[in-house]
Formats: structure tokens, C-alpha cells, sequence
């Protein structure tokens, strides 16, 4: 079963997540800070992390080291309100997989999670 960690410090975000993609069948954690986010990380191994850049207590791109240090693995898809250049590119070389504004569409965020999960599954991108 494909696990997913969704961390925002807006907990209608996160309970939002958990309730769209908890009805398709994943099984969803939720984080509200990134202190939260890391210890569900070596808690629970999600296969997939929505992770905001703004958290009350640490950088999305604090967290997003934390988790590429402990399971380089995990596919992190940033979540965030933040459009500039700087912030986006620093989350990829961190390693994100993906990186959408809000607002984001839940549907788009299924299709992003579908293409991960077959990477995960199969080990390559499908065209």
C-alpha cells in the first residue's frame, strides 16, 4: 500500500489531503509542523511527502533535507504559495520530485502522485 505524508501548518490542507486521497485507497499521515513531519518520516516511511515551504517552526527546505538524508527515496512534491525562482530551484537541488502552487487542484496532485507511485512501482517514468 502506497503510504503518503501530507505537512502543512494549515490543517485544512492536510485534512483536505488526507480526505481525497484517503477515499482513492493511499494511506495518508498527517504533519502540521515540520518538527511533526520528521518524526512521522522515520515513523511511518511514506512513499510520497506534500510538503509546504512556510511552517511555523522550520523551512519546508529544512524538512526536505531531513527527509532526502533519511530515505532518498521518498518523492517529495512541494506544496506553496511561493512562486519565485530562488525558492523553487533550491527545492529542487534539495530534491524535490516536483514542486505546484496554491492553489493546486486535487485532481493534478492525483495525476502527479499516480506518475511517482508507477516510478516507485516500475523504477522508470512512463512517457
Amino acid at each position: 500500500m502506497i503510504k503518503l505524508l501530507a505537512v502543512d501548518d494549515e490543517k485544512g490542507i492536510t485534512d483536505s489531503l488526507k480526505a481525497f486521497f484517503g477515499q482513492r485507497g493511499f494511506t495518508v499521515e498527517t504533519a502540521n509542523s515540520g518538527t511533526e513531519a520528521l518524526a512521522n518520516i522515520s515513523k511511518c516511511s511514506p512513499h510520497i511527502v506534500f510538503l509546504d515551504i512556510i511552517l511555523k517552526d522550520k523551512s519546508g527546505l529544512e524538512v526536505l533535507e531531513g527527509i532526502k538524508s533519511f530515505d532518498k527515496r521518498i518523492k517529495v512534491i512541494v506544496l506553496s504559495v511561493l512562486e519565485d525562482k530562488e525558492t523553487i530551484d533550491k527545492a529542487m537541488s534539495l530534491g524535490a520530485d516536483d514542486y505546484v502552487t496554491k492553489p493546486f487542484r486535487l485532481d493534478y496532485l492525483e495525476e502527479v502522485v499516480i506518475k511517482k507511485v508507477q516510478v516507485l512501482l516500475h523504477g522508470k517514468e512512463n512517457e
